[in-house]
């Protein structure tokens, strides 16, 4: 409890007032976070259900998620896997600890709420049609695989430039795009330059920030992989 207490020393929390003590010289104020928990689960986060679209500020990082405050210093988490599409290595590629995001309720956990993020992302098609053929764009290495190199030029949407030395994951790279294929989801790309001094993670274009999902798909119409997070389930 004292660690706990120390973490949040300098930092805003919730609290309320439960009672005013004026048996001294001063009125003092006696305060609850306990109390103001309980006030805002029952108030809020009690009613909310899953596809529902908050708000929430990044506490901590680690290797397997991302850990947020949904109000009141009450805790949730989203997992490394529903952060975006393109794969990362750590939640600090894609957050920082203090960001403000915006998350979508997946479900309850033993009476904890569950997160996920990539579905305010957009998806496939929304985010491809930001690029075209012919232009060259800058991208992030996310992975390297036997038959090409994954290159992230948004964080849902990823494409695959041939085998190149001298290049690893995290770097920059410049990449020219020479086909984009919806039915496949594929875009084709080839590395111009690349540079290994690190990259600043691209920002998250939210495509939706409030209201209700019910049922969001990723992939586009006859695509042979079939991506789809269902809320009404």
């Amino acid at each position: 409890r004292d660690i706990a207490l120390i973490s949040r020393v300098g930092k805003p929390v919730c609290f309320k007032i439960t009672k005013i003590d004026e048996t001294g010289s001063e009125p003092l104020a006696i305060l609850s976070r306990k109390a103001a928990q309980e006030e805002a689960d029952r108030e809020y986060v009690s009613k909310l259900t899953p596809g529902d679209i908050i708000g929430a500020r990044v506490t901590h990082l680690e290797q397997f998620g991302c850990f947020v405050d949904i109000g009141c210093g009450i805790a949730s988490m989203i997992p490394i896997d529903a952060i975006s599409v393109s794969r990362i290595v750590h939640p600090a590629n894609r957050f920082s600890v203090g960001d403000d995001i915006f998350a979508v309720v997946k479900g309850r956990n033993q009476g904890h709420i569950c997160l996920t993020h990539k579905e305010l992302l957009g998806t496939w098609q929304q985010n491809a049609e930001r690029f075209a053929v012919g232009e060259t764009v800058p991208g992030i290495v996310r992975s390297i695989e036997d038959y090409g190199i994954f290159i992230e030029l948004a964080p849902n949407l990823a494409g695959l430039a041939e085998l190149k030395s001298g290049i690893k994951v995290g770097d920059c790279a410049c990449v020219y795009i020479k086909a984009i294929i919806p039915e496949k989801m594929k875009i084709k790309l080839i590395i111009v330059n690349c540079c290994d001094d690190g990259c600043v993670p691209l920002e998250a274009p939210y495509f939706i920030t409030e209201g209700h999902i019910d049922r969001w798909v990723y992939s586009t119409p006859g695509a042979p992989k079939y991506i789809v997070t269902d809320f009404s389930e």
